[in-house]
């Protein structure tokens, strides 16, 4: 400690300094080791949360909207210390916030964050993520700009230009990144993860006092920063508010279609670290590639082929469905990586002189947060789709040189882009009201039709910002007219996904979609095209289906002196609810309001109003409402969370299974649903039992004759401790006993490996299982 002391007097009082090889490398060193824990800590803690809000995949979209909030207080922070204190009381000024930071490890969920929110989920996962991480994200968000600014101030011989220093930032973060769902969470629980990230933040904090202190030791101590007016060539001299509106604008974009394509990804197969990583990992690749002094990839090149790549996410987004959504990804990833590439690229034309560094970086910030704020907390509000990939994918198109250029041009230019602007607006609210009254609904021939017109015009203006701006406005309306929601009889959107009421083309069926996977059916007419009167239910709960016979084998072993009593974890259209009989007690659970809503409605499905007019639906996450029931009071548990969207992997951790078990009566039947196109989780849910000593499970795949609306295939595990129950459950086709299978390691609520499971199903694993368990 006491050479520690003498260290710091000495450089404090002026000793020699470092040598300007050796201070590269510290200084180098610290904002990679910030970088990583600055990203490292977002899908660790949203990650911790997940379970409470049931694993929407809006838990994600909100913690980065809050991520970039704190990351533009860290920068305008960094820039207050800048601007208005020396370099040595700055420094000491940092110190004391790491101190107070390091009160607050390891980050951890608070207290308050056990129950369910009972107001709204954004205000309470924000509250959450303010006390659990807000002060050392804080922290550790300042430094990317504070360590440039002090390098700027060394004299070291590349002090002039040090925006060299972000590239190791944005590898450190990319790194990490890549490192989350490969090494780092099938590793390590959250647990550990938040011990090895406090250790990583005391050896910052060493790192972040030693380059404050070697620089302090170069006599920059009490310089003001204006005295480290050095610019390059290529570098902006004098920052007008156009050039502040222009930062803002080109950050805007990229953050903004970050979290879209973000939450688009992640509605249909899963709401996991994994595939939270992966849009960002390419966001932060952009700078990488084009945030230095030669690009490593042609400008020229991205402006041309940026339109085609718009069209192709438009074209895509709008067809994705259960059997190509791959398209709709490859299109969305193509957009989204040109799109930043070429406003990222456009921002490192546009920076400043060094002694405007951290203004810099606060407007880029100021822009992000704007864009991840409209993505996150606007869209939802606005829209009823997740349309706001499609539209900022068209308003990338702006951030183009010819268009940026009218803006400092004649007058005449910018009155034309103007009109081409207010124009595009235009033409997206007549869209929007055309679908509205159905207009285009379900005439696909009128849509193309509708944008071959659009195309037309754009050829034929012969003015450069006019082809670029009725570009923009061709893409918007594309991104309104081609999607198919316009056919949907009701569409709801709430902080758990996009829910529509739609029917088949022929109108033979009425089916609820969330995302791309179809959450019920009902048949509308017979097979001769005549009106049904009865209600029947179909796809996975036909009169054959597992789910449904696994009601009649827990009823069938069940004390008929107590009556039978049922739960269901998932309500969807509600069409297991036509399964209960007099004297029956069902109890439905489902964290989605708006879901139930749907399922209440007579004039949409009819399953509830009809069979259980009087149900009796819990609103909130299942693992907290679950655990307010009796124990060993439930004949039956059906859990129906997994098929395909947002799958909530806290339902199926071995503290789960314990919990479902607990709640079952000695003779009960647990039945959990998991047919699901991307994941496989049958060795998933075999691990997890294990756990659970006295039970046995039974696999069901069901392969229908004749697949489709009236009998879908799925997978369904009963499991029970009833000899009579699983005696009759090996009965039905497809059944086989569920074995543990090597290598697969049970979730828990500290732990779990959806990477695995999504690799599993890729290579068709869940197929081979199933053809073994066919008849």
């Amino acid at each position: 400690m006491n050479a520690v002391k003498a260290w710091v007097s000495a450089t404090v009082s002026g000793a020699p300094a470092v040598s300007g090889r050796s201070l590269l490398i510290l200084f180098t060193s610290a904002i990679f080791l910030s970088a990583t824990l600055l990203f490292a800590v977002q899908p660790m803690f949203a990650k911790m949360v997940l379970p409470t809000l049931g694993g929407s995949p809006s838990v994600w979209a909100v913690s980065m909207c809050f991520f970039q909030a704190v990351l533009l207080a860290g920068y305008c922070y960094a820039h207050a210390l800048n601007r208005f204190f020396s370099l040595r009381a700055g420094l000491i000024v940092h110190i004391g916030v790491l101190a107070a930071a390091t009160l607050a490890l390891p980050v951890a969920l608070p207290d308050f964050a056990n129950e369910a929110p009972s107001g709204s989920a954004y205000l309470w996962l924000i509250g959450v993520l303010t006390v659990g991480v807000g002060l050392p994200f804080f922290a550790v968000s300042a430094n990317a700009p504070l360590l440039q600014a002090w390098f700027a101030r060394s004299g070291h011989k590349h002090a002039a230009d040090p925006y060299f220093l972000y590239a190791a930032s944005n590898i450190g973060s990319l790194l990490v990144l890549l490192a989350y769902p490969l090494l780092i969470e099938p590793a390590l629980g959250v647990t550990a993860q938040a011990a090895t990230w406090s250790a990583g933040f005391i050896l910052l904090c060493a790192a972040l006092i030693a380059s404050g202190f070697s620089v302090v030791g170069r006599g920059a101590a009490s310089a003001p920063a204006a005295s480290f007016e050095t610019n390059s060539a290529g570098l902006v001299s004098a920052v007008t508010w156009s050039e502040r509106a222009s930062w803002i604008a080109l950050s805007f974009i990229p953050s903004a279609l970050l979290v879209a394509f973000t939450t688009f990804l992640t509605t249909d197969i899963a709401s996991a670290p994994f595939l939270w990583v992966l849009p960002l990992a390419f966001f932060l690749l952009t700078f990488v590639m084009v945030f230095r002094g030669e690009p490593l990839i042609s400008h020229a090149g991205l402006i041309s082929r940026q339109p085609l790549a718009a069209a192709l996410a438009i074209f895509g987004t709008a067809s994705v469905s259960g059997s190509n959504w791959y398209i709709g990804l490859g299109g969305g990833i193509a957009a989204f990586v040109i799109t930043s590439l070429v406003c990222h690229r456009e921002l490192y034309l546009r920076r400043p002189a060094a002694a405007s560094l951290t203004e810099f970086y606060l407007w880029m910030s100021f822009g992000g947060v704007l864009g991840g704020m409209f993505s996150a907390l606007l869209a939802p509000q606005l829209f009823t789709s997740i349309f706001e990939f499609p539209l900022i994918v068209a308003l990338g198109l702006l951030a183009r040189p010819a268009v940026l250029a009218a803006w400092k041009s004649e007058a005449g230019d910018k009155r034309q882009a103007l009109m081409m602007l207010v124009a595009g607006v235009a033409v997206l609210v007549l869209i929007d009201q055309m679908i509205a009254h159905g207009f285009f609904g379900g005439h696909f021939k009128l849509r193309i039709g509708a944008i071959a017109v659009l195309i037309a015009m754009m050829i034929w203006f012969r003015n450069r910002i006019l082809m670029e701006m009725s570009a923009f406005a061709l893409m918007l309306a594309a991104a309104a007219i081609l999607p198919e929601g316009g056919g949907s009889s009701h569409v709801v959107r709430s902080f758990f996904g996009v829910h529509r009421v739609v029917d088949t083309p022929d109108g033979t069926f009425r089916l609820l979609m969330h995302g791309t996977t179809t959450h019920g059916a009902r048949r509308l007419t017979s097979e001769t095209g005549q009106p049904l009167a009865e209600i029947v239910p179909a796809t996975y709960y036909y009169a054959q289906a597992p789910m449904v016979r696994s009601v009649d084998i827990a009823r069938a072993s069940a004390n008929s002196d107590k009556g039978f009593r049922a739960g269901v974890v998932g309500l969807g259209a509600g069409a297991i609810a036509c399964q209960a009989q007099a004297n029956d007690t069902w109890r439905f659970f489902e964290i989605d309001q708006a879901v139930v809503d749907i399922a209440r409605d007579p004039r949409q499905f009819g399953f509830l109003s009809h069979c259980q007019p009087k149900s009796d639906v819990v609103v909130g996450d299942a693992r907290l409402t679950l655990a307010n029931e009796a124990p060993g009071s439930l004949n039956y548990l059906l859990i129906d969370a997994f098929s395909s969207d947002a799958v909530p992997t806290h339902l199926m951790t071995a503290e789960a299974f314990r919990l479902y078990l607990s709640r079952l009566s000695p003779e009960g039947v647990l039945a959990l649903h998991i047919s699901n196109r991307h994941l496989d989780l049958a060795p998933v849910v075999a691990a997890g039992l294990a756990a659970v000593p006295g039970y046995q499970s039974i696999l069901v795949v069901d392969r229908p004759k004749n697949p489709g609306h009236d009998a879908a295939p799925s997978r369904v595990v009963l499991v029970s401790r009833n000899e009579l129950a699983l005696a009759s459950a090996l009965k039905l086709n497809g059944a086989q006993r569920l074995e543990p299978v090597p290598g697969v390691t049970a979730w828990t609520d500290d732990y779990s490996d959806i990477l695995s499971a999504l690799v599993r199903g890729w290579t068709g694993k869940v197929q081979k299982v199933s053809d073994r368990a066919a008849p």
